[in-house]
């Protein structure tokens, strides 16, 4: 079973940084690949970035060249995060971390807001 807790959410304002965690932990299958989902109330969960089990990562248009996926794999527990620069508000959201491999997991999903 695996379990994920995510972290780093908050208010920033446009322009802003924000780096969000997320620590997956149990029984990690060395093919599971990770990513990084956002909802807005009333539209359906969009991917923003994924990353493979061997680093590739992958955007969604919208956060090309503004954030950045990785991951550090160790025994048992995998880190992924997502570094987010020049925060818009169409930013806000609830960012979501999942984990998939021979199945899916989603974390509880974390607030960020970008206003003034």
């Amino acid at each position: 079973q695996v379990q994920l807790v995510e972290s780093g959410g908050g208010l920033v304002q446009p322009g802003g940084s924000l780096r969000l965690s997320c620590k997956a932990s149990g029984r990690i299958a060395s093919i599971a690949s990770m990513g990084w989902y956002r909802q807005v109330e009333g539209d359906k969960r969009e991917l923003v970035a994924s990353i493979s089990s061997n680093n590739i990562p992958l955007y969604a248009n919208s956060a090309e060249g503004r954030f950045t996926i990785s991951r550090d794999n160790a025994e048992n527990t995998v880190s992924m995060y997502l570094q987010m620069n020049s925060l818009k508000p169409e930013d806000t959201a609830i960012y979501y971390c999942r984990y998939s491999a021979y199945r899916t997991v989603w974390g509880q999903g974390t607030q960020v807001t970008v206003s003034s």
